[in-house]
């Protein structure tokens, strides 16, 4: 049998196939291939892991996967360039989130994968962020969203694929994001624009031609989000939107009308997404169930017909998590990520016709399913009574001794889902029942239980992790040797947890975490900042609270022994968080241990500093909680 630390290894080294974009046309397909299974175009561009970082590869039916990138950085995004052999992808340097745009010539890349020189920039300002917003469907528009004109706001930039130059199309004042690119018709680009409070989007669509900007579905008296539009033809989408309700529902909108209409997935308690394929033939409704989710199929005039895609083979998993899925052109196929809790991302694909699901990669990982881990969902009721839904995923051989790790999600506005989780099964496997809460301030449980730490209510979020503790008291699964673990916010959550309750807790392990709130916001991108106060409170207006929900503020309360990780490139929580706090404990005589990677930002990408930082995480958490 594998021994506990080969296994950990074996699961930090697995591999996964993400996809990234499906061929859609001309120079994507030959006649021959437009009848392939893998789509109308025959093939399709997957991010993968196998090099040891997310590169780019090529898929098609006869040759499998192909490599076409070998960057020193991981790849971010990857896209086809309609009717060409090209793609546009997106990647920043040592983590620094400044993204630039390249074209990466496929054909040329038939040769070998392309190296940084190979690469054609669009965008050559790394001072700056740009993140891929679409492309029209002629191939010859690029659309993104970049915050080059003052460093602070991510306003929507138009390049001219065949005559060069970019124009800024709509000067946003605001930190947008990118939806779902151009209308069919190019007549419009689609980005997303944060509202003034926490969990507050519009959709906006700007017209090419004119830069006039519509907001189909303004919402000013209340804080809700609007998703991306799937478009159904060139005057009608759907999207996803959580105006006037607290779970998100499908609304169709017709943009000559102005008018609304067609809510799908209300009623049931679960927020809904939609997709469509670029025919608008077929819509593709995901639900999210406590952080699985189901999909259906049906038809923009038939909403009462759906059909269920079965997403997996029989018996091969009972929950996953299908991130971002793409139909083909003609709605036939839909293409899709499917991972699980007990196994990494494998491309998938639906064939609508012949009612058939197949698996398009086979990642060569070293670890079977049956060794893992099954979550079992789990509830814990906080002090004011509100209900904290939780995956706890207990060892297949727990020790005498039971020992547990809660494990929170970043964020705050996340979610923990089913997914593949290599630490999670790490510590199951190690011995640790794993217990991952979702507590207030997560996502998918409705905006009403979203908004519960917002600013000033900051601390409830801590109070749910007494609640988790005291669960796992009556459950006898180890709380007076239970530690926290967590990233980015869930760092904040670690620290916030040894500070606030010392008592409850025997040891942390932060990744990028928060040790003070007014640090942070003083000192993280200046194009963050003023997107990161709506959550966490202003500096302005509420820098007492923030300095009294800050860990650091509270160190000398922190007697349990602390493993910290952090990039020393992060853009977001620069790395003077951990910095100042262990410094602070240092004094103080806890046991406190810092790495810091040159060449990581906001959390571990590459699978050297993976295999270096978790196994002496694991370690540090054995020897700290070793029965005495």
């Amino acid at each position: 049998m594998i021994g506990v630390d080969d296994l950990f290894t074996a699961l930090l080294e697995a591999k996964s196939a993400v996809l990234a974009d499906v061929g859609t046309g001309p120079g994507q397909a030959t006649p021959e291939e437009a009848s392939s299974p893998s789509g109308p175009a025959g093939r399709l561009l997957v991010r993968s892991n196998l090099t040891g970082t997310m590169q780019v590869y090529e898929l098609d039916e006869g040759s499998g996967l192909r490599q076409v990138t070998d960057l020193p950085d991981p790849v971010a995004t990857a896209h086809y360039v309609p009717g060409r052999r090209h793609a546009v992808i997106a990647v920043d340097s040592g983590g620094d989130e400044r993204y630039q745009l390249y074209l990466l010539d496929l054909e040329a890349a038939a040769g070998g994968p392309a190296q940084r020189a190979d690469l054609e920039a669009l965008t050559e300002e790394p001072k700056y962020g740009h993140h891929f917003a679409g492309l029209s469907a002629d191939g010859r528009l690029l659309a993104y969203v970049s915050n080059k004109a003052n460093g602070i706001d991510f306003d929507l930039w138009l390049y001219d694929m065949e005559k060069g130059g970019h124009t800024c199309l709509f000067a946003s004042g605001a930190y947008c994001q990118p939806a779902s690119g151009f209308s069919p018709d190019g007549r419009f680009v689609s980005v997303l624009r944060p509202g003034p409070r926490p969990l507050d989007t519009d959709l906006l669509l700007v017209e090419v031609a004119t830069g006039e900007v519509t907001n189909p579905m303004p919402h000013p008296d209340e804080a809700a989000l609007v998703g991306p539009p799937a478009w159904v033809g060139a005057t009608a989408f759907y999207a996803s939107s959580s105006v006037g309700r607290d779970f998100a529902a499908v609304v169709r909108y017709d943009v000559d009308s102005g008018g609304t209409g067609a809510l799908i997935g209300t009623g049931d308690g679960h927020d809904a997404e939609v997709v469509s394929s670029r025919d608008g033939g077929t819509l593709g409704i995901i639900t999210n169930l406590d952080g699985a989710h189901r999909v259906r199929l049906l038809g923009p005039d038939d909403l009462d017909n759906s059909q269920e895609v079965p997403l997996a083979e029989p018996g091969v998993v009972s929950s996953f998590v299908i991130p971002e899925p793409v139909f083909s052109a003609d709605g036939r196929h839909l293409f899709y990520t499917l991972s699980t809790p007990r196994a990494a991302g494998e491309v998938w694909a639906y064939d609508r016709q012949a009612g058939e699901t197949r698996r398009l990669t086979s990642m060569p990982n070293q670890v079977a399913p049956d060794q893992l881990v099954t979550p079992e969902p789990a509830v814990a009721e906080s002090f004011d009574g509100e209900r904290v839904p939780m995956f706890v995923f207990r060892p297949e051989h727990p020790p005498a001794d039971a020992r547990a790790v809660v494990k929170i999600h970043g964020g705050p506005e996340s979610q923990a889902m089913l997914l593949f989780d290599p630490v999670v099964q790490g510590l199951a496997a190690a011995g640790y029942n794993v217990i991952v809460p979702n507590v207030r301030g997560s996502t998918g449980y409705g905006k009403r239980y979203a908004s519960l730490d917002d600013t000033t209510r900051r601390l409830d979020s801590v109070r749910d992790l007494a609640a988790v503790h005291a669960w796992i008291d009556r459950a006898g699964l180890g709380a007076d040797r239970a530690a926290l673990w967590g990233g980015s916010y869930g760092g904040y959550m670690v620290l916030a947890g040894l500070a606030f309750q010392p008592d409850l807790w025997a040891a942390g392990v932060d990744i990028v975490g928060i040790s003070d709130l007014v640090t942070f916001l003083e000192n993280t991108s200046d194009y963050r900042r003023a997107h990161r106060e709506r959550e966490y409170g202003s500096l302005e207006r509420d820098r007492d609270f923030l300095a009294s929900a800050s860990p650091l503020r509270h160190a000398d309360e922190i007697r349990a022994p602390l493993f910290v990780i952090h990039g020393r490139n992060d853009p977001r929580v620069p790395v003077s968080e951990a910095e100042q706090l262990v410094a602070k404990l240092h004094d103080r005589g806890v046991r406190c241990e810092l790495v810091v990677y040159e060449d990581e930002g906001h959390g571990l990408v590459r699978l050297t500093n993976l295999l270096d930082a978790y196994p002496r995480a694991l370690a540090f958490l054995d020897e700290v909680l070793s029965p005495k």
